[in-house]
């Protein structure tokens, strides 16, 4: 039996166009011994593309506490594992990190492999400041708790970037124009895909882009800080 323990790797993968993937990404996907997935359906689709057969089994919200055990368990033994999202970098705003702490905690190695990622290509497409940014994850679903997010960006001087599932952009925008009336943000919507499009202006502004139809798709908003204040005696 292998005494060694093996290292858990996270593995960044496409937000949409499949071609967004490292090199190394692919060969750590091939070489360990199982991969685990949010869906399985949808990474089979990545892997299939790249011709990886390596063993896929379910990782998700639902089932976290159950098999992070069991996946200890075969870490301590030797095996190589890799954690995929369904899209973009594991640990944000999604079940990874409950099963990195878990291996952190077992002295398990923990590595990463870099690669796409929905945040940062939002920011940079704004055209808002990016030198200094805060992300608060997916935007609240309770109205209280959104309210109290959207306020607490009255005096932020810094970019903010939030995820936004489609059902909830109406709701988002209209929070936002009702307290950060001229504030402008942007909306990017199904980044690298065909259908990729940042929508940019005050809420009420993007919210008039988005009134017709479903909106579909991966969303990133991104609010503009308030900038910041001149001295008196600047000059």
């Amino acid at each position: 039996m292998n005494q060694n323990p093996g290292t858990l790797t996270l593995v960044a993968t496409p937000i949409g166009n499949l071609g967004d993937i490292t090199y190394r990404a692919v060969e750590i996907l091939k070489s360990v011994n199982v991969v685990l997935a949010e869906d399985t359906r949808h990474s089979r689709r990545l892997l299939n593309h790249y011709t990886i057969t390596t063993p896929l089994l379910p990782y998700h919200d639902h089932n976290e506490a159950r098999v992070t055990p069991s996946i200890i368990e075969r870490l301590q033994r030797g095996d190589n594992v890799a954690l995929i999202t369904d899209a973009g970098t594991p640990g944000i705003s999604d079940p990874g990190f409950y099963l990195v702490r878990a291996a952190l905690e077992a002295g398990i190695a923990v590595t990463m492999a870099p690669g796409a990622s929905a945040v940062l290509p939002a920011l940079v497409l704004s055209g808002f400041p990016c030198e200094s940014f805060i992300f608060g994850g997916f935007t609240p679903r309770k109205s209280g708790e959104l309210s109290r997010a959207i306020t607490s960006l009255e005096q932020e001087t810094r970019t903010a970037v939030f995820l936004v599932s489609p059902h909830q952009l109406r709701k988002v925008l209209g929070a936002l124009a009702a307290r950060l009336p001229d504030r402008p943000i942007a909306v990017a919507r199904e980044l690298t895909k065909l259908h990729e499009e940042v929508a940019r202006g005050t809420a009420v502004e993007v919210g008039s882009h988005f009134a017709k139809g479903d909106v579909r798709g991966e969303l990133v908003l991104v609010v503009k800080g308030i900038g910041k204040r001149r001295r008196e005696h600047d000059e």
